[in-house]
């Protein structure tokens, strides 16, 4: 479906059998211990799969793998090392010590990108300076506009390229983009398509994708405003992780 649509590039975590389909270091439901160690049979696992997918898309679909902050330096460098066969575009790490990011992107050809979790020029700089990664995400609603495009212009500095961090609504969407049209060092926007059934009711305008290329807004603002009558009508429910529901009460019907 990804190379069907015109999408350039597409993104997984480290999928899994079972009803917590993802690898969850132990504080996502998946499966996963506190330790941040990638067990043996981790590694081929991780292996098979980026295989998979490239075997599916071919060599012209970037690959992007998420490890989120599941791992300590020694297993994201093992994982690292096993994935440099598949020319992906990056590896994402999270993780709060920019020394020893380094220390795995200074060990292996895979792209690393880093930065989803990092707020404010204050968190980026010292990845900047340690050039700790080779492409920087940056979660514009968490960050704000203004202070994203400090840090995007900031990142071109230092010469490296970024990427909105942006699995959340359109609205989301539209704003990233927006940014993504004033910087001159973007190196590709992510964007949720496969999501809740209500999604596109959410907003007042869904993005404009065009053989994978989101058009950026020129409507006024951001381009939409929420619909607050369907999210009062899908509330966040915190007691609740169910698979199926995404955490939001589903109504009876």
């Amino acid at each position: 479906e990804v190379k069907e649509r015109g999408f350039t590039a597409l993104k997984t975590n480290i999928l899994m059998p079972g009803e917590n389909a993802t690898f969850g270091g132990g504080f996502s439901g998946g499966v996963g211990s506190t330790d941040q160690y990638a067990p043996k049979w981790l590694v081929p696992h991780i292996e098979k799969l980026i295989g998979t997918f490239r075997d599916a898309v071919g060599d012209d679909i970037d690959l992007n793998l998420d490890l989120n902050f599941h791992f300590k330096t020694e297993g994201a460098l093992r994982i690292a090392k096993v994935l440099e066969q598949f020319d992906m575009l990056w590896l994402e790490i999270d993780m709060y010590e920019p020394k020893s990011l380094r220390q795995i992107k200074d060990s292996t050809s895979t792209r690393i990108c880093t930065g989803e979790n990092l707020f404010y020029m204050r968190d980026f700089i010292p990845y900047f300076e340690n050039h700790s990664a080779d492409m920087f995400m940056i979660d514009v609603p968490w960050n704000g506009f203004s202070q994203s495009k400090k840090v995007g212009d900031l990142a071109e500095v230092y010469q490296h390229n970024v990427a909105p961090h942006n699995y959340y609504s359109h609205l989301s969407s539209f704003v990233s983009a927006s940014l993504c049209a004033t910087l001159p060092n973007v190196r590709i926007m992510e964007i949720d398509i496969d999501d809740i059934p209500w999604k596109d009711e959410l907003t007042t305008a869904v993005p404009e994708i065009i053989d994978g290329y989101m058009t950026v807004p020129a409507g006024p603002g951001w381009g939409a405003d929420i619909n607050e009558e369907v999210a009062l009508a899908h509330p966040w429910d915190e007691n609740s992780l169910a698979v199926g529901t995404g955490g939001y009460k589903v109504p009876q019907r």
